[in-house]
This record gives structure tokens, sequence and C-alpha cells, in this order.
């Protein structure tokens, strides 16, 4: 990863963005700059105010990483107490009343507390490395306090036959 300055503020996350010879197409046509795209802009306006709030309300939308003992985004978070769903939650539903939009960031959060908790029955089952491998993949987006997205699909049409 090219950008190794922590991303701390909404606008960071978006300079961040800039010079990294992306190639993005959208209906067909090459995207020269995605940060000054219509369609791109509301969707990265949602993510940098993910980061603004952090600063806003770091109760809420941040917390002390047990990997780098720095704040993060909440976002980056694996829940270890009812509390930290609880303001996860509340998080949550003041960025949807900021913003008016998806902010880009809950499917790679609940990826994290899925796969922190899986890694680690696999390998105390199997004898894997994989938790430790999470672990340091966690603890290398905590320093950086990088956006981690994740991808939901909807399946359409009749799902027995193949594609």
């Amino acid at each position: 990863m090219k950008n190794t300055k922590k991303i701390t503020t909404g606008s960071d996350y978006i300079n961040s963005l800039k010079n990294r010879d992306l190639k993005i197409f959208l209906f067909g046509e090459q995207v020269e700059d995605p940060t000054m795209h219509p369609l791109i802009r509301p969707s990265m306006n949602a993510v940098a105010k993910t980061y603004d709030l952090a600063l806003e309300a770091p109760e809420l939308a941040s917390v002390v990483s047990p990997f780098t003992g720095e704040r993060v985004s909440r976002f980056l978070h694996v829940c270890t107490q009812v509390d930290d769903l609880v303001l996860q939650n509340k998080m949550q539903r003041k960025l949807g009343q900021l913003t008016g939009t998806c902010f880009q960031r809950c499917v790679g959060m609940d990826a994290f507390n899925a796969l922190f908790s899986v890694t680690y029955e696999m390998d105390e089952k199997n004898g894997t490395p994989y938790h430790s491998r999470m672990k340091g993949f966690l603890t290398e987006m905590h320093r950086h306090n990088y956006v981690v997205g994740g991808a939901m699909t909807d399946v359409k049409g009749d799902r027995s036959l193949s594609p």
C-alpha cells in the first residue's frame, strides 16, 4: 500500500485517493479523477464523514486499538463487550442522520468481527495460523486507520440455473 500516513480526517481520506493510478470505469467511460466525479463523490463524502465523526465524537466513533494503543475508527474495531455493539449501532445511526446515505464501511466492520472469531476457532481446531495472520492484518489496518470494505450480492433470477 503506497499511503503510509495515518488517515485521521475526512480530508486525509479524500487526499489518499488522489494520484493512485486507479483504472475506474463508470457506464463504459474511464473516470480520470474519481474524487471529482458527481456519482462517486457522495459516497466518498460519506466515508470522509466517518473520519470526521471520530474526531468530533471520539467516544462514539473511535476506540483505542488493542494492537497499536492509538485511536482508530470504530469501523475497524472487533467487539469484545456489549457496550461495543451498542456504540457501534449508535455510531451507525448518527452517521445515517448526518449523511443520509450508505457510508460504505459496515460490511467490512461486520466481516472483521466474524473473521476474528472464526479464525480463532479454526486455529484451535486445526492448528492453523489464520488467527495470528488476521491479527497482523488488523494491526496494519489500525496503524494506518484504513477503510476496509466488503461486498454483498443480491442474486437475481433462478438460482437453480447455471450462469
